[in-house]
């Protein structure tokens, strides 16, 4: 399948239509794209009294795999780091938290932009160990 669009693109619009999709169901999006040295988490949320953690794949197919699937162990324990420094620097360390993932599938592109898509959200999709 030959993609008539910028792959660059593909994350920032995939956020953005996973943002949209949290922000539906009810939750109020404190921060995107936060970094802490090397390591990033898509989006920071909150939801009924728990800090969501989200890290957001998107994808064109799931040929080779879910888009959930590319949240390996190591990026895991790299959103994990990132978490652990956010909640030390606001000083809520002691918040409810949790990690979700968010898979965006592509089903079509209406020229160059994400024409129709699915969006799974997997809460608690993974855990740091104490």
């Amino acid at each position: 399948m030959k993609i008539p669009y910028d792959p660059h693109l593909l994350g920032p619009e995939g956020e953005q239509i996973a943002a949209d999709y949290l922000v539906k169901a009810g939750y109020r999006i404190l921060q995107r794209n936060y970094r802490f040295h090397r390591n990033e988490i898509d989006m920071i949320s909150l939801h009924r009294g728990t800090l969501c953690f989200v890290e957001v794949k998107t994808r064109f197919s799931s040929a080779k795999g879910h888009p959930a699937e590319a949240v390996t162990l190591q990026k895991q324990r790299e959103i994990i780091k990132a978490a652990q420094a956010y909640l030390t620097i606001t000083g809520q360390i002691d918040t409810d938290c949790r990690f979700d993932v968010m898979a965006v599938l592509i089903q079509s592109m209406d020229g160059n932009r994400i024409g129709t898509f699915t969006v799974e959200h997997f809460k608690d999709a993974f855990w740091a160990s104490s």
